[in-house]
């Protein structure tokens, strides 16, 4: 599903699919589900504060599982593993390099290690959930933020659920026009 808001200072889309994080089911565990949801941003005016949010449903409270340009919280009962990860702030610096923010923000990597005094970043908002709050955006900035959720069962005892929530917006974004394409492709397609 592909959603467009087109507003004065910003055209915002949200793509949500799922996802196929390929992971090897001889090293991870197999998962049950993974989706994915893409934000890109494209500002047409400065834009000082964007802020994107994942919850959890009322009464579960996940734990700290970031890590490795990972921001993620895992939350799991009896039955189930759920993870939502997304870049941490180091992730989201260095998404530079693939042309998914902008440039200026790769030297804003000083900041991370003090987010109480630094104006952006990840807030976890006491494990319910994560909040990313970006670098502000100038005319002509693009954006892209990735938010993934994978879940397995709780016997699974490897870390399936947290590599899966590891993709780029760019590694999704491939993902899901590759198999656009293939469906165009197919023999009964119309």
């Amino acid at each position: 599903m592909l959603a467009r808001w087109t507003a004065p200072g910003a055209r915002v889309e949200l793509l949500l699919t799922p996802y196929d994080p390929e992971l090897d089911l001889e090293s991870w565990g197999p998962l049950t589900g993974c989706r994915a949801a893409v934000w890109r941003i494209d500002a047409r005016t400065r834009l000082g504060r964007v802020r994107f949010t994942a919850g959890l449903p009322k009464g579960c409270a996940g734990g700290y599982d970031g890590g490795q340009a990972l921001a993620a919280i895992t939350v799991e009962d009896e039955n189930t593993r759920l993870t939502i990860g997304g870049s941490d702030e180091e992730g989201i610096c260095r998404a530079v390099d693939r042309g998914e923010v902008p440039a200026r923000w790769a030297e804003l990597i000083d900041e991370v290690p003090d987010p109480s005094s630094s104006t952006w970043g990840v807030d976890y908002g006491h494990y319910q959930g994560m909040s990313w709050t970006l670098p502000p955006l100038e005319p002509g900035d693009h954006c892209e933020l990735p938010v993934v959720a994978a879940w397995a069962p709780a016997a699974d005892e490897t870390a399936s659920t947290w590599y899966a929530v590891m993709p780029s917006p760019t590694v999704l974004l491939s993902q899901v026009t590759s198999v656009s394409a293939q469906r165009a492709d197919a023999p009964d397609a119309r």
